[in-house]
């Protein structure tokens, strides 16, 4: 059986942050079953059933109806879309508008190893699930969504924003001429590993952009995807599931520390 376990974190006052992760009691991945726990991604080779129950389960923790939660298809892309019910976009971020009608519960980011990004304003006004990969973070999609909510009269100083799970910098082994063309857009982002080697920090780049555009509200969460076997890891174990962060109305909760 299944069970939900919920990390939550920081993203304002009158939002709900929170990140899965494979299930408390989940079994450990293995060949036979390598989506073992609560895989929410349907596009990665699991049995279309489970990750529907598993949604299912995942909305009941949450305590949102079916079909509570907007997802997109995600391409490690900049491409900012509103959630609305019954949508599934191809973006890689998702702007959840309180005031829509057409708006969700929730709106969420699977990840196994890029950064999930949540944000959201003080007055809970507006809300984003955001997908920065290592693409994603370099073509500008954590600035395309603050832009989206710019759009819409959000002050960067009045955004929250909380960055989960994903593979940290000591081991994101890349070629020197991937980091070199990373440092070029992004300087923080560029590392080396604890082997020495070339490396990225992704979310070292995603803070560093928020941080530049004004945001002062934001906490990063110290799992590593790759060495914290409670998280899916597409770089450790191939084929794999997904985690997802979310982003919903509701009063915070207790949280990790900023």
């Amino acid at each position: 059986m299944v069970s939900i376990d919920l990390l939550e974190v920081p993203v304002g006052p009158r939002v709900r942050g929170c990140f899965t992760t494979r299930g408390a009691r989940a079994a450990s991945v293995t060949r036979s079953d390598p989506y073992a726990g609560l895989n929410l991604a349907a596009h990665v080779g699991d049995d279309p059933e489970r990750v529907a129950r598993n949604r299912r389960l995942l909305t009941v923790a949450l305590g949102l109806p079916d079909h509570g939660v907007a997802w997109m298809n995600q391409v490690h892309s900049a491409v900012v879309a509103p959630a609305r019910r019954g949508e599934t976009p191809t973006a890689d971020a998702l702007v959840l508008r309180r005031d829509d009608p057409r708006a969700p519960c929730a709106a969420g980011v699977l990840v196994a190893d890029c950064v999930p990004l949540l944000l959201a304003t003080g007055d809970g006004a507006l809300m984003a699930a955001v997908h920065a990969g290592r693409r994603g973070m370099l073509d500008g999609v954590v600035l395309r969504t603050l832009d989206a909510f710019a759009a819409r009269g959000a002050r960067a100083a009045d955004v929250w924003a909380a960055i989960g799970p994903s593979v940290c910098g000591a081991c994101y082994e890349v070629p020197e001429e991937m980091r070199a063309a990373a440092a070029d857009v992004e300087p923080e982002s560029a590392v080396t590993t604890r082997r020495g080697t070339p490396g990225l920090d992704v979310a070292a780049g995603v803070r560093a952009q928020l941080r530049r555009a004004g945001v002062v509200h934001i906490a990063r969460s110290p799992w590593c995807t790759l060495e914290d076997r409670r998280f899916y890891s597409y770089r450790r174990d191939g084929t794999t599931g997904r985690i997802a962060g979310l982003v919903l109305a509701g009063p915070a909760r207790s949280v990790i520390e900023a």
